[in-house]
């Protein structure tokens, strides 16, 4: 008697993002969520962590999971090898024009506050004058000047409104140099400008082909406007329930917030 053949895995590549997605409170992943990952990977999917956190933001997080894959970190501009604690990617943003853009969104909107990532594995956040860290937990340098952001490579600068909510920054900074950096949301107060043709879409195709998985048989989970090119390149999108509306717009389900263990919901569904 010949035995059935073993069931098609659901999916290959499980892609999330963390904050307001995976992670809870006090950057920590339930056991609900983290048993419910075992079991799919034990299953033969991959998980990969794609988020705008920057590597020196992040590497605790993968520490505590005992995360030895890749990574996509800096909103899609480094790819990085956890278990050999090394780059395979990583893209700088031309500091000239982070300058020019800032100057270009200020003379429409008044002063902003701003902040940058720094380039490589053990760099700094420099935080400059009026910037609020909406996460103290994580480590930030403050510099008295505009200028003193520019002192070392950066891949991404972080830009706040003491007026203009997230949604009216982030369109008002699309209409101005939209055309010269990817301007995103990547969460409450968190309004970035990245170099162009950089996102978590570039970033995450990028690292699937280093472990030679497609966009078909890729499903994504994320929460906020940042991950909607992640959605469009994957082939589900499943969107939180505290997600912004522009990303449950373009998902193809809606689970349970982070809070309520919303990957693990799903997981568990597809792959028992």
């Amino acid at each position: 008697m010949t035995s059935a053949p073993p069931p098609a895995l659901p999916y290959a590549l499980i892609a999330t993002d963390l904050d307001g997605t995976l992670l809870q409170a006090g950057d920590t992943v339930s056991a609900r969520s983290y048993e419910a990952l075992a079991t799919a990977r034990a299953a033969g999917a991959q998980h990969i962590i794609v988020t705008g956190r920057p590597v020196p933001q992040v590497r605790h997080v993968l520490d505590r999971l005992g995360y030895t894959g890749l990574a996509v970190c800096g909103q899609g501009a480094q790819v990085y090898d956890a278990a050999r604690g090394r780059l395979l990617r990583s893209v700088s943003m031309d500091r000239e024009l982070a300058e020019v853009a800032l100057g270009k969104i200020e003379a429409e909107v008044g002063e902003v506050y701003a902040a940058v990532n720094q380039e490589g594995l053990d760099a700094e956040m420099l935080i400059g004058p009026g910037y609020r860290m909406w996460h103290p937990h994580l480590p930030t340098v403050r510099v008295p000047r505009r200028c003193d952001l520019w002192s070392a490579p950066i891949n991404k600068v972080l830009l706040q409104h003491p007026e203009l909510d997230d949604d009216e920054l982030t369109l008002v900074a699309r209409s101005v140099v939209g055309h010269l950096v990817n301007v995103t949301m990547a969460g409450e107060h968190t309004v970035e400008l990245q170099p162009p043709g950089i996102d978590k879409a570039s970033g995450l195709a990028r690292a699937a082909d280093v472990l030679g998985v497609c966009p078909s048989r890729t499903i994504a989970f994320g929460d906020m406007p940042n991950d909607i090119p992640m959605f469009a390149w994957a082939a589900h999108g499943v969107a939180m329930a505290n997600a912004h509306r522009e990303l449950v717009a373009v998902a193809d389900e809606l689970t349970l917030s982070n809070e309520d263990d919303g990957i693990a919901v799903v997981l568990e569904r597809l792959f028992g």
